[in-house]
């Protein structure tokens, strides 16, 4: 698969790659740009934060990048930690999948290799979304390589093939009519769907609203066709004791379909769950100080040592 086919044109992907050049001028740090080669093609990771602190490897989710998604955190979450925020393959972004990046595409392998070539042994690591299940899937299948996970917009429960076409549903309950006509006011308006009182973040910035925008009409959402999401197992849940963190919004309409169902289910494993009131799916943009402070005192100083 070669990186046209992971935009509709040629047009779109200049247009995409220009204002996520323009987001990394907002981070308001200092940042270098790495392209890791692998088996499934080039990985496309921004290094940024402190050098002498422990390492953060941060995930994005499905239909947006790691300019846009850490655009209001990278700045104060750098101050603690050596981030390394990665563009997933067969997303938009600047990772270029390869010939391997095919039906056998394995999640596990492709970050095993990213933290093989960047040379990180042991890692923080959190995701939003499909982010967060990247997090915690790398923590179940490799536990020593993860000292503390934070999932964000996303919580580890079993999943089933009802629950797969449930998820579905609502994709399809939130995204639709908007995505399919998405002019400025459909975008705006689906925006408002996913986020509480705060769609501002998203709506008053220019640069993020429209790389936003352009996410939506110029990216082939088919090209993360590849990447699959596995089901976990109650033993698997329970392995996250005591070192995964979820911050939810309350307003998230994803996490709205579990609603209270979902609650008395997180509560039957040890896990640390933050509901945040009034946030919906872009909880880390709409909520950034609080988020940016939940993760920096779960990962913080006095457990682990590191900071």
């Amino acid at each position: 698969m070669s990186q046209t086919k992971v935009y509709k044109n040629t047009k779109a992907e200049k247009a995409i790659r220009e204002s996520y050049d323009a987001l990394l001028k907002m981070w308001g740090t200092d940042i270098e740009e790495r392209d890791i080669s692998g088996q499934y093609g080039t990985t496309h990771v921004i290094e940024t934060g402190d050098r002498n602190k422990p390492p953060l490897v941060l995930f994005h989710g499905v239909g947006d990048d790691a300019a846009l998604m850490w655009v209001y955190n990278a700045e104060e979450l750098g101050r603690h930690f050596h981030i390394f925020a990665v563009d997933t393959i067969g997303g938009p972004g600047k990772s270029v999948p390869g010939e391997g990046y095919d039906k056998s595409f394995d999640d596990a392998v492709w970050i095993t290799e990213i933290l093989d070539k960047l040379g990180l042994d042991k890692v923080f690591m959190a995701g939003v979304s499909n982010g967060a299940y990247l997090t915690q899937m790398y923590m179940i299948q490799h536990p020593k390589r993860v000292i503390k996970g934070v999932s964000m917009a996303g919580v580890p429960v079993k999943t089933s093939g009802s629950g797969k076409k449930a998820a579905m549903k609502a994709m399809m309950k939130v995204f639709l009519p908007e995505a399919l006509f998405p002019t400025d006011k459909n975008v705006r308006k689906l925006i408002r769907k996913m986020t509480g009182s705060h769609y501002s973040a998203f709506t008053d910035n220019e640069i993020v609203f429209q790389h936003f925008k352009q996410l939506m009409t110029g990216f082939r959402r088919s090209a993360m066709m590849n990447h699959k999401v596995l089901g976990f197992t109650e033993e698997e849940i329970f392995s996250l004791s005591d070192r995964l963190l979820c911050i939810v919004g309350k307003k998230d309409p994803f996490i709205m379909l579990g609603g209270a169902q979902l609650e008395e289910e997180l509560k039957r494993y040890p896990l640390r769950v933050e509901f945040m009131e009034d946030a919906g799916h872009g909880i880390n943009h709409e909520k950034a100080h609080e988020v940016n402070a939940l993760i920096i005192e779960f990962f913080g100083a006095r457990s682990t040592g590191l900071l």
